[in-house]
Order: C-alpha cells, then structure tokens, then sequence
C-alpha cells in the first residue's frame, strides 16, 4: 500500500530543500547556492562520489501550476579505478539537474509513484534526481588519462613505465615442454628400454 506524500514523514538530509517560501504560488522563484556534503551511492562501481565530498549546487527552484521545477548544476570531485591500467584516479564532474517536483494533488494520474519526484510536507529530496543525472554522465569505463596504454597482457606491469619495446618471448605451447626435458634428460625414457618393456 502506497502511502500518500501528505502522510509520509518529511525527508531529511543535507540534499533536501525547504519550499515552504515559495508558498505555490506559481511564478514565484528561490535561488539556492550552497555546498553540502555528498550521500554514499552517489555513481558506479568503477567512478563514484567520495561520500562526505563537497557538492556545489547552484540551483533555481520555481513554483509551476503542477509542482516545483528544480534546474541548475552540481558540481562534485569524483574518486575512480582506471579500467585500463586499474589504478585509482580522481576527477570532477559537473551535471545538469532539471527536475519536476509534483504536488501530492497535482500528480498525473497515470503517473507511476516511483517514476515522478514529489513534494512531501513542503520539501524536496534532491538525491534521486542528483543520482539519475551523475550516473548518466560518468563513463562506462573510466580511465586516468586518454592516452593510458593498460598493462601488459604477459607480465600484469603498467606499460606506461616500461620501455616502448617491452616484449616477451612467446613459446609455442606445443613445444613449452622442452626446455624442461633438454635441462633432465633422464626424464626421457631410453627407446632401447621401451622396447625390452614391450617384450617382456
């Protein structure tokens, strides 16, 4: 059972606003720069949001007949494992949120609840709209630099602190066995033995 926004408790959070200025009147506008820190869960497996990072957001909120539009950037530092080489980097990433809070009466009626933010109690929570935007704009697999060269395939080393020719010898591995044999030569039976086996 859903329970309507009116009868949820109001959200809590440094990512959550206070609306109640903008009192519904449509038109009416609030400016909102502030920095707070960054929730866990902010990004991927590979490049997320350090939590307890600074999140500069600089945001406008309007009133609008159905609710409250939310639009501006967030700005946070960003803590990644290169695909390609697997060392940790760091970055920054800023993204553009634009987001309609519903009122809890103004909500499409074929609106699913879970797919539309709402306002609850005069507040908004801004972390699911921040989250769908982040996770949107960071890379599939992030790397430190453009350019970065990955390990060698042989040894596991960062080919970027190796020399340009770096190379190993490959051993075709129908013939990886003998180097072994050629070093204990007692390890191959005597033909002449073989065949007095056979006999006997």
């Amino acid at each position: 059972m859903t329970v309507p926004p009116s009868r949820r408790r109001s959200p809590r959070g440094p990512l959550v606003l206070d609306i109640r200025e903008l009192s519904r009147r449509a038109g009416s506008m609030k400016h909102v720069v502030t920095r707070v820190p960054a929730p866990a869960g902010l990004g991927t497996e590979m490049i997320n949001v350090p939590p307890g990072a600074p999140i500069e957001l600089d945001l406008r909120l309007e009133a609008v007949m159905e609710g409250v539009l939310v639009s501006g950037t967030a700005s946070t530092p960003l803590a990644g494992e290169c695909s390609r080489c697997l060392d940790p980097f760091e970055d920054e990433a800023t993204v553009d949120i634009r987001e309609l809070f519903y009122y809890p009466d103004r909500v499409v009626d074929n609106a699913d609840d879970d797919d539309c933010q709402q306002v609850v109690n005069d507040h908004l929570d801004l972390v699911p709209a921040l989250r769908d935007a982040l996770v949107l704009s960071l890379p599939l697999s992030p790397c430190c630099r453009p350019d970065c060269a990955g390990l060698c395939v042989d040894c596991g080393a960062r080919l970027d602190d190796l020399e340009p020719d770096h190379t190993h010898e490959r051993v075709d591995p129908r013939w990886a066995a003998l180097p072994s044999l050629v070093e204990n030569p007692s390890q191959v039976e005597n033909p002449a033995a073989i065949d007095n086996k056979e006999k006997d």
